[in-house]
């Protein structure tokens, strides 16, 4: 298991090749201090977890590790199957003329779903497919606290967790948000 920045991990996300309907998340409070966890899995990916805070409103910074090449299905009853809420990644357009071939597929698509009866599952779906999002799925996302299979997966990973937030704590601490007014 190699530690990187969070960004590094979602370019793996981004470029696993696998399934993009197949990835489903987990996140919440961070349980030890600033910031949120968050565990991404899909069943041939594996589950990579990352731990990010706000280091201001315009900056994320954050760690991260594959912590299982297989999603099995100990592990898989962590992830929410059903669509409780929706998470997607995306990566930009290489260059302008595929940012306006996306962007027209994109306005296509939402014309297309506003002249016939539709569901927000079938918008959101045909939505990522015109933005061509590498990982999309349901996710279950807890803004005020941590859901309990978060904890779950957190025992799982114990090693993981512990290195994980050691190192977060030291970016915390190295750009001085762990302090408050004096």
């Amino acid at each position: 298991m190699r530690i990187r920045e969070w960004q590094d991990i979602l370019r793996d996300v981004t470029e696993s090749g696998a399934d993009p309907e197949g990835w489903r998340a987990i996140a919440g409070d961070r349980s030890g201090g600033l910031g949120e966890d968050l565990y991404l899995g899909h069943p041939n990916a594996g589950v990579y977890q990352l731990k990010t805070y706000a280091k201001n409103p315009f900056a994320v910074r954050g760690v991260g590790a594959r912590v299982a090449r297989r999603l099995d299905d100990e592990i898989g009853s962590y992830l929410p199957e059903e669509d409780e809420g929706r998470f997607a990644v995306r990566s930009a357009p290489e260059g302008e003329d595929a940012a306006k071939e996306r962007a027209k597929r994109l306005e296509e698509t939402i014309k297309a779903h506003a002249d016939a009866p539709t569901t927000p599952d079938a918008l959101f779906e045909d939505v990522m497919d015109a933005v061509e999002s590498p990982a999309f799925g349901p996710m279950e996302y807890d803004s005020y606290g941590r859901p309990e299979n978060l904890d779950r997966l957190a025992a799982d990973f114990e090693e993981t967790e512990e290195l994980l937030n050691a190192e977060l704590d030291e970016l915390i601490g190295g750009d001085d948000v762990d302090r408050g007014f004096q």
